[in-house]
């Protein structure tokens, strides 16, 4: 089943002197339960890619579907709704807030959705457990670690129960170990609960993971590797 569709998006930034074109005609989609990662140098536009597929940035022309809406049809209040109810966010900087315990940092989300007291506790525990920090619920951030806030992120990110989780360059502040450890939680979420994970990354330890790797240059769509990972062949879809 397809989560996201993607039809001729494009990006265009005009300033006073040039036209760069973020993203120009990028033909995509998403199947439930894909471990993808975009890559590409810096200025590819993997970025401007994640926050359109978030609905955090409105493209210049093309079509976006997610679960069969689209968001572009969406008033600036529906799709923060839409948003909090379909999408997962996991940021570079973590973007926790410093004042909230773990807990409360992915009730928060659940908050936001009206969902009672109770049940966002139970599930914030429960999420916290499942990314092994069940002990850590009444830390802050700031008595965390690097991995552990990332963690706790992956964790709020879920609280909502998403269609899909973006992340962004997730890996980039964090040491080998605490990458690995990451991965591995995302891994076996994705695996056992058929939770999409795209990322948006330079890392190679992240490539190395996904099971699909899509590769941005000028914009544009130049590879879309899916790997068979139980005969190790592979097929290779060129844009």
């Amino acid at each position: 089943m397809k989560v996201i569709e993607v039809k001729q998006l494009k990006k265009i930034y005009n300033t006073t002197e040039i036209e760069v074109r973020a993203l120009n005609g990028v033909d995509l989609s998403f199947e439930q339960g894909e471990f993808a990662a975009i890559v590409g140098p810096s200025g590819s536009g993997k970025t401007t890619l994640l926050n359109m597929l978030g609905g955090l940035d409105e493209p210049s022309e093309g079509e976006i579907s997610i679960a069969k809406t689209n968001i572009r049809t969406l008033s600036s209040s529906q799709l923060i709704d839409f948003r909090l109810r379909n999408i997962g966010f996991v940021f570079q900087a973590y973007n926790l807030i410093p004042v909230l315990t773990a807990l409360e940092n992915v009730e928060f989300i659940m908050q936001l959705q009206e969902i009672p007291k109770k049940e966002r506790q139970q599930r914030a525990q429960m999420l916290l457990e499942q990314v092994g920090l069940g002990d850590r619920i009444n830390s802050r951030p700031s008595k965390l670690s690097g991995g552990q806030q990332q963690r706790v992120a992956v964790a709020r990110a879920l609280a909502s129960k998403p269609k899909f989780v973006l992340a962004d360059e997730p890996t980039a502040n964090l040491d080998s170990k605490s990458t690995a450890n990451l991965l591995d939680i995302m891994e076996e979420l994705n695996r056992k609960e058929n939770i999409t994970f795209i990322f948006s990354t330079h890392d190679q330890r992240v490539v190395d993971k996904a099971r699909r790797v899509i590769t941005l240059e000028d914009g544009k769509v130049i590879s879309d590797i899916s790997k068979d990972q139980t005969t190790d062949q592979s097929d290779v879809h060129e844009n």
